[in-house]
């Protein structure tokens, strides 16, 4: 008796997790994540069949339209749930949404503009932190209608290396690269190859020379044998490149 009455106690309190639970970050009424949140509610309600809930002129059953609207309401701010109170309909409740926070855009796009306007690989220490910069700012910009290509990312990273990097760049290009995850995957692979040190590896004629740091009995920094050892691994990839870590 002890066991079922655990038993059903434990399916109640799973039921109860299972409700409170949010799939995303609910809207909040300020409406500042409504242009990610309409991406995430409309992916979640087209996982769960529901997606045409939220058409125009769409013949979902009334228990579907239901069922969208448990989802999206829970998916709410709790001052926004209040105000939507009486809405029933899933299409209702998205397009009272639209119209209250799509100019989130015109606030959104000139920013996220003049962000990738002013982005630049210089600026970062690392190749990680402007990778991921990167796709920040491009999220941004195609969340509000505009359409970033591979070459745009190419064309954007190749353009802002430091001036005093042309070797650098001419030989990433040299690459003829198609997709910018295989430059930005290439230019990780040889800062990890190099170590955690600030360090500029300068390609010329076969010659590795690095900026020396701590030195050895040999007369030879230990960034330049790490320096000399990966040259050598790309070598063997067929990957002539020089990486600022």
């Amino acid at each position: 008796m002890l066991l079922i009455l655990l038993s059903l106690s434990y399916i109640r309190n799973s039921r109860m997790t299972n409700l409170t639970k949010l799939e995303f970050v609910a809207l909040d009424i300020s409406g500042k994540n409504y242009l990610s949140w309409i991406l995430d509610a409309e992916i979640h309600l087209t996982a769960m069949n529901l997606g045409n809930t939220i058409q125009e002129k769409n013949q979902a059953s009334q228990q579907d339209c239901a069922k969208a609207m448990i989802f999206l309401r829970h998916h709410l701010d709790e001052g926004l749930k209040n105000e939507y109170l009486t809405v029933k309909d899933p299409l209702v409740l998205w397009k009272n949404l639209k119209e209250r926070y799509d100019h989130q855009k015109t606030v959104i796009l000139p920013k996220a503009r003049y962000d990738w306007m002013h982005l630049r690989l210089q600026d970062f220490k690392t190749v990680a932190e402007y990778n991921s910069a990167l796709f920040k700012i491009s999220s941004k910009l195609q969340l509000c209608g505009e359409k970033i290509t591979e070459s745009d990312m190419l064309e954007k990273t190749y353009s802002t290396f430091h001036a005093s990097n042309v070797l650098l760049k001419q030989q990433y290009r040299e690459r003829r690269f198609a997709k910018y995850s295989e430059l930005i995957s290439c230019a990780v692979v040889v800062a990890m190859g190099v170590g955690e040190a600030v360090v500029k590896i300068i390609i010329d004629h076969g010659e590795v020379i690095s900026i020396p740091n701590k030195t050895t009995r040999s007369g030879i920094t230990m960034e330049e044998g790490k320096a000399k050892k990966n040259f050598s691994l790309l070598r063997i990839m067929k990957i002539n490149v020089i990486s600022v870590v």
